[in-house]
């Protein structure tokens, strides 16, 4: 059987069709009513995560919302995008599929809230070779899931199936979130100084980062399966690295808020080393202590089964710190006691201290 290939696209292997036999879309491999039956499927889930804000219905060629800014002196929109990355590997293997949904929102979420904001709407987008509705009416319904918890709007997305980029049974999720802040309360390193305590909130897992190697490891290495127990985890290998990204918008808002934090870094791809300069002014870097708390069984397993140094875990992994608190010393007790009130156990990190712009593990 030949092999074709798109310009710029991948080799794929195509069933001849005879020369005088009318083409077809659903002949190439693009079936529309497939498409349109799986956004039928999704309609009432992202109908459940609509705010007051959402203007219309799903299915417009754009998204519309009215925002409110009431009570605020100076409302900036804060925008990001990202992906879930390799994490997507494992839940192809796994089969579950509505973790990565969850997944890609609260990443979107934790990544504005650093600078404070709280989200408006989502939009997602998602990437296949050959449409299958169950999967992605898993994927959307774990979006909307996710957007119903953070009080985000699912506004639109995007479902694409485009045979001879991706292989059969393959897809790639992306997102895209815009928040708002109102100026005095934007969170944007000016407020970091020498002194500052470094607070972290517990992570859920590897989040969204570092499942390249966790792959290789658990998969290649070590040859085990998605649903295979892993005695030293208490857990399945799907149970350990499926595991939701968490989201921090509900114990940190109020902070922020109040303005209680100098400034918060999301612990993602880069680890310690590379997120947490970005909110550091010139002239000052921050302490790490990686023996200030202690990190949970999955990154302990990771580093002692993968023999990985721990400067490569610290820039990696999280290693148990999804987010990182800038606090003032006259505002530690505060901070601390309202977490606290709010379930979340506070780890040691470290400090802030004069020196090169950057991080020092001490």
């Amino acid at each position: 059987m030949p092999l074709r290939r798109k310009r710029g696209g991948t080799p794929s292997r195509r069933r001849a069709i005879p020369k005088d036999t009318p083409l077809t879309y659903a002949a190439s491999g693009v079936d529309i009513d497939a498409k349109m039956a799986a956004v039928a499927r999704a309609k009432e889930a992202i109908r459940s995560t609509f705010t007051p804000g959402v203007v219309g219905d799903v299915g417009g060629f754009g998204g519309l919302f009215r925002p409110d800014f009431a009570g605020m002196e100076d409302p900036l929109l804060v925008a990001s995008a990202d992906g879930v990355g390799t994490k997507i590997r494992v839940a192809i293997a796994a089969g579950v599929h509505g973790t990565v949904g969850q997944d890609i929102v609260n990443h979107c979420v934790d990544d504005i809230l650093v600078q404070g904001a709280r989200p408006l709407f989502f939009l997602d987008y998602v990437a296949t070779g050959r449409l299958r509705r169950e999967v992605i009416a898993e994927v959307i319904g774990g979006v909307a899931v996710a957007c119903r918890e953070n009080g985000c709007a699912l506004l639109g997305g995007e479902t694409a199936e485009m045979p001879g980029m991706y292989a059969d049974g393959d897809y790639d999720l992306a997102g895209t979130i815009v928040g708002v802040v109102d100026r005095p309360r934007l969170l944007d390193g000016s407020r970091v100084a020498e002194g500052d305590i470094l607070l972290g909130l517990a992570s859920s897992g590897l989040h969204t980062n570092g499942y390249s190697l966790a792959r290789m490891l658990f998969f290649e290495r070590l040859g085990l399966g998605p649903h295979d127990r892993v005695p030293e985890l208490g857990t399945t290998v799907t149970e350990a690295l499926l595991a939701v990204h968490r989201s921090y918008l509900k114990p940190l808002l109020p902070l922020v808020q109040d303005g209680l934090l100098s400034a918060l870094s999301h612990v993602t791809g880069g680890g310690f080393p590379d997120n947490l300069p970005r909110v550091l002014p010139e002239g000052l870097r921050a302490v790490v202590e990686p023996g200030g708390w202690e990190w949970p069984a999955l990154f302990r397993f990771i580093r002692d089964k993968g023999s990985v140094a721990e400067d490569e875990m610290l820039r990696v992994f999280n290693c148990g710190v999804g987010m990182v608190l800038f606090v003032a010393p006259d505002r530690l007790s505060e901070v601390t006691l309202r977490l606290a009130q709010s379930g979340e156990k506070v780890l040691p990190v470290g400090r802030v201290e004069s020196g090169p712009r950057g991080v020092r593990f001490a």
